[in-house]
């Protein structure tokens, strides 16, 4: 093995929902690919994050929280997402939050603690530790946890300690020919990415209301002269539903079309024309067909 040959594997992202690990993805691009909130399982999809520097290809897999609920179709597909990815990835990157260790982070760690790969746990948000004390018993806990794992404490908002932790995955990552070219950031198309940057602006907007029962599909996807024109349907399940995200006067709808449509002119270099509209169908979240419509099937 010598230090100038390439390098690429594939790099899973997993842990219970937000701990971080969409924020770790794009601070880790450099740019915002992942859509981010506060509000747990904002990620539904595997995302695929590429990473070239010089020899050195890390394919990172952005993963839904994997999580106890398994009572609708939704939850089960996410879970199933996150499961299936671990058995295909050459590095495992199992994000916690600080000194926190719930049921669903040990629901992660007998995941992980068989695997074969490599197994890095990342300790996010250590910026927010109230006393600092609590982090070095914390770390060797989970050193005993997983003794084969590296642990490394990271800030992904702050971006605090990412540069150790990218020297020490491309460190754990196979020798073998880039599958990307070096210019490529993500396998998605850019339909999903402005469903994907609307469902986050709801999310954003809505609260605790009604955030888990909104779906986003793209109807029209036009560029016409330097203008990109995107339709996009806003999904709900009841009538009640649809009235909170229009708001009053439709003021919150207009909000949610304008941050998406900033998001969309950094991400995709162009002015854009963007439509919303707000539609009922019910079950959609409980429906599997419907979920396959709207793109929730596994590749």
């Amino acid at each position: 093995m010598t230090d100038t040959a390439p390098r690429c594997g594939y790099v899973a992202l997993v842990g219970r929902p937000n701990v971080g690990k969409s924020t770790l993805l794009n601070h880790i691009l450099g740019q915002k690919l992942a859509i981010t909130s506060r509000k747990p399982q904002t990620t539904r999809h595997t995302l695929l994050g590429i990473k070239t520097d010089d020899n050195v290809q890390a394919i990172y897999v952005d993963t839904p929280g994997l999580h106890k609920d398994n009572d609708k179709a939704l939850n089960r597909f996410m879970n199933k997402s996150a499961s299936q990815v671990l058995r295909e990835v050459d590095v495992v990157l199992f994000v916690v939050d600080r000194t926190r260790w719930t049921d669903e982070d040990e629901l992660v760690w007998n995941k992980v603690r068989h695997l074969e790969c490599p197994v890095v746990v990342v300790v996010n948000k250590v910026d927010r530790l109230d006393d600092k004390k609590d982090m070095l018993p914390h770390l060797e806990w989970l050193t005993a946890q997983l003794p084969s794992a590296e642990v490394v404490p990271v800030s992904a908002l702050h971006g605090r300690n990412i540069d150790r932790l990218q020297q020490l995955i491309a460190s754990l990552l196979p020798e073998g020919e880039h599958f990307y070219p070096e210019d490529q950031l993500t396998d998605r198309s850019s339909r999903f990415l402005a469903a994907e940057l609307v469902r986050e602006k709801v999310m954003r907007q809505l609260g605790a209301e009604i955030p888990y029962q909104v779906a986003v599909e793209i109807e029209q996807f036009k560029q016409e002269g330097k203008v990109l024109h995107i339709h996009a349907l806003i999904l709900v399940e009841r009538e009640g539903q649809k009235k909170i995200i229009i708001g009053d006067g439709g003021a919150r709808m207009k909000k949610i079309g304008q941050e998406a449509r900033l998001d969309m002119q950094k991400l995709f270099g162009s002015k854009i024309m963007l439509n919303l509209w707000v539609k009922v169908r019910r079950g959609w979240s409980d429906d599997e067909r419907a979920l396959n419509s709207l793109g929730y099937r596994f590749d």
